[in-house]
Formats: C-alpha cells, structure tokens, sequence
C-alpha cells in the first residue's frame, strides 16, 4: 500500500518493502520527472519503536536502491543533512477520528525543511485519499 501514497503530489513510488516490526528495515523509493532525471529516491531506516495506536519511531536515511545509507548530497542536495534522522508518528484517538502528529528530526532548518514538512503534507494527503478508496 506505500507505493499508493510515498512522495509528495505528482510524484510515484516504483519500489516499497517493508518489514513492519521493531528492528525491522524500509526501503522505499520516490520518483519525480523533474528531479534527478527522473531516477527514484531512496531511503532506508529501522523501526525503533512500535506502539499498536499510539506511537512509530524508525530512523530515516537516504540510500541506495540496495539500502545502503548513502549522503543527500548523492541525490544532489546541499545543506547540512545528517545521515541519519528521526522520525516519530504519534497517533491519538478523538472519539472516533485519529489525530497524528508527525516529527522528522534531524533535518536541516530553513528551506530545505519547510519542503519536507510540504512534501510530508502532500504525502499524508495521497495516503488520506488512499484510505478513503
């Protein structure tokens, strides 16, 4: 079902795998036509922590198509980006609709990080339409 909704509006995700548990690896890959001649995006991380209904944590680096953790700068991106980032989902009930509060640590500040926080956005929004079908 990632491949449905991984990448911001406009873009496709030609590969996703997924071994949903702690300890457990993602490889997914995003893919834009206006962006690094169209060759997908990978990243890679490790779910760290999985509470049923509450809470994901997993690490989040960029990669190669094998799931090596490579630099953002391989993919053409400048900044001060680590190679590894966090993220943590929290989910809460309110009474019958889930509210969810998303964090990716890590990131560089400014521009690079408000593009993630759209892209983030445009991604929830693909996988909202996709849970409505």
């Amino acid at each position: 079902m990632a491949k449905r909704w991984w990448g911001p509006k406009n873009f496709t995700s030609p590969a996703a795998e997924i071994d949903f548990r702690v300890g457990g690896k993602y490889l997914l890959a995003m893919q834009s036509p206006d962006f690094n001649e169209g060759w997908p995006i990978w990243s890679t991380g490790i779910y760290r922590e999985i509470v049923p209904y509450e809470r994901i944590v997993c690490t989040d680096c960029f990669a190669d198509e094998n799931g090596n953790v490579v630099a953002a700068s391989d993919y053409g991106m400048t900044g001060e980006f680590p190679l590894e980032m966090l993220v943590t989902v929290e989910l809460e009930d309110l009474g019958g609709k889930t509210k969810m509060t998303l964090r990716h640590e890590g990131l560089p500040a400014g521009e690079i990080s408000d593009g993630a926080n759209q892209g983030w956005n445009e991604s929830l929004d693909k996988l909202a339409e996709t849970l409505k079908s």
